[in-house]
């Protein structure tokens, strides 16, 4: 049996394979996932995200096992801080999690942010796609959470979990400048800690403000995720807006907005290589004459690409 009716029927150690090509930029990459596309696009992602320290593994813990007592399978993608030395996940969140480990009907993948600023590495988004096609019914992103650049998880989540605590010193200064917009729900984890409150008001306060008219009000959900307290909640939410976002047809507008994304992100990173790779002989005379001082490299770049057949001499 081949790798891909091996991911169709969920095999854990056929999925772990293909992501692991995937993290390498293999050759035979491309040629699996267009075999696999057809087999998308049925998975719920959800994007947890928020600040370090804000219990997002605690919740997605308890969360996934939530999901596990309706008998629905669940895919975890635990995205870290990638090692400078080899490029893998820091943390390892399967280390975090090694009670999910043992279900399967679980399965946990981290993976290195890769320098990405959004958090997400492109080897993210196909990792989706793998779990997707080896039906999976809800897939859980969870962000490296190094705050306002976590916004990418927009692009790849069908809701965004937005997981706060008190105490964090300037509470308005940590939902703002994008992060505020992206999510669909907000959860203040730790509420058992002084200043819940008062952040929940924060938070309320933020929405009103910056709130779109035409976009209902995201709610906002207590929870002490290590106690496993709110979490319940938070499932029940997640269906509610799921089935809002479904049935108003919110849910196919923000997907084909990833696709199309996605679409253009892929032509230009194809279009960039095929530059590089036929412009590759100017670009190391050009490279010569910006560190001489001859040319400086905007004016470089134009001419490379609008003198294609042939050197031009730049006095």
């Amino acid at each position: 049996m081949d790798m891909v009716q091996k991911i169709l029927k969920g095999d854990k150690r056929s999925i772990a394979r293909l992501i692991t090509l995937i993290e390498n930029q293999a050759e035979e990459v491309r040629e699996l996932l267009k075999q696999l596309h057809k087999f998308t696009g049925k998975a719920i992602t959800i994007g947890i995200t928020g600040p370090p320290g804000a219990g997002k593994s605690s919740i997605v813990n308890f969360l996934a096992k939530k999901f596990r007592e309706d008998n629905k399978k669940v895919g975890i993608i635990a995205i870290d801080p990638t090692s400078p030395f080899t490029g893998g996940a820091i943390l390892g969140d399967r280390i975090r999690m090694q009670d999910l480990t043992l279900d399967e009907g679980i399965y946990i993948r981290s993976m290195g942010s890769r320098g990405a600023l959004g958090g997400l590495s492109r080897a993210s988004y196909d990792a989706v796609k793998v779990l997707d096609a080896a039906g999976m019914d809800y897939i859980i992103i969870e962000t490296v959470g190094v705050g306002q650049s976590e916004v990418d998880i927009i692009k790849l989540a069908d809701i965004v979990v937005l997981v706060l605590i008190p105490g964090m010193g300037d509470e308005v200064q940590a939902i703002k400048a994008g992060v505020m917009e992206i999510a669909d729900i907000f959860v203040v984890n730790k509420s058992d800690l002084d200043g819940a409150d008062r952040l929940i008001t924060e938070i309320q306060l933020n929405l009103d403000l910056n709130q779109d008219k035409n976009r209902i009000k995201p709610p906002i959900i207590k929870t002490v995720a290590t106690a496993g307290e709110g979490i319940a909640e938070l499932n029940i939410t997640i269906k509610d807006i799921h089935k809002r976002l479904h049935d108003s047809g919110l849910l196919q507008i923000k997907r084909k907005a990833r696709i199309c994304q996605e679409l253009q992100e892929l032509i230009r990173e194809i279009h960039i290589k095929q530059i590089v790779s036929s412009f590759e002989a100017k670009i190391d005379i050009f490279t010569e004459k910006i560190l001489k001082k001859e040319i400086d490299p905007y004016t470089a770049a134009l001419a490379i690409l609008n003198n294609k057949n042939g050197y031009i001499s730049i006095d």
